[in-house]
């Protein structure tokens, strides 16, 4: 079975697994997605709120959730996803990366952020699949990220689920917003991504910033980083790509996309 790549929206904290009414379309499309892939031995979630200097591995067997959401209600902070880690792929990576001149470091005492256990939490509702992270990097370079995914693509990796976990809109000053105005630079930076991810124009995602109101959408990258290694692990193995999420969330328009 080959890997899978996909990068998916995930929301507002824990407003999906809340049945927020605002998050129905994700929640549907989240609760749907395991169906449409195959299913993976593990999964690599690269994910928005994690950031070290150099690309950082989840590698303890237990990892605990990391509640890194605030002033939502109490049950927020009771959800349980008692996924296991996955030592093994954890260190395989490691090595792998090595061989391809990328500095690479382990953590075992790292816990799962919500990018992981809130959007997993519908995908995979038995918790039942091991799970690792990989870090972002602090200095945020796009093309830094893409080149991670390139490297991840050359590692000995079998029937795994890459999944970047971020959002295709991050100005959270603006959702929900009732001005019509923003919502349109909305719309054109998101016909902009839909349109550079499709053609796997890497060069277009890496001038990211150049795009239409892009910093508007993205006052800091984070978010749309997990992107950019999913793309430069497709773009390595010559995945194509699909649009497979193009619904309003929280007001604005947002993309998800899948490779294979």
């Amino acid at each position: 079975m080959a890997n899978s790549v996909v990068f998916i929206l995930h929301g507002g904290g824990p407003l999906p697994i809340l049945g927020d009414e605002n998050h129905l379309h994700l929640i549907h499309f989240l609760s749907n997605l395991g169906k449409s892939i195959p299913r993976p031995k593990a999964v690599i979630v690269i994910s928005a709120h994690w950031e070290e200097p150099v690309p950082t591995i989840t590698s303890g067997a237990k990892p605990e959730l990391i509640y890194d959401y605030y002033g939502f209600p109490q049950e927020s902070y009771d959800i349980k996803y008692p996924a296991a880690g996955n030592p093994e792929l954890a260190t395989l990576i490691q090595n792998g990366l090595k061989q391809n001149a990328k500095t690479v470091l382990l953590d075992s005492a790292r816990g799962f952020d919500h990018g992981m256990f809130v959007p997993l939490k519908l995908v995979y509702p038995e918790a039942d699949i091991p799970v690792i992270q990989i870090s972002l990097q602090k200095d945020l370079n796009p093309e830094q990220h893409i080149e991670l995914g390139r490297a991840l693509a050359k590692v000995s990796l079998e029937d795994v689920l890459i999944l970047g976990s971020g959002s295709s809109f991050h100005n959270l000053k603006y959702l929900m917003t009732k001005d019509n105005s923003l919502v349109e630079k909305a719309k054109l930076f998101n016909h902009w991504l839909q349109q550079a991810v499709m053609n796997s124009n890497l060069d277009e995602l890496v001038n990211w910033a150049d795009a239409p109101h892009a910093k508007f959408c993205h006052p800091r990258e984070e978010h749309l980083l997990p992107l950019m290694v999913c793309a430069g692990f497709a773009s390595e193995l010559n995945l194509a790509p699909e649009l497979i999420y193009d619904e309003n969330l929280m007001g604005m328009p947002m993309s998800g996309f899948s490779w294979n």
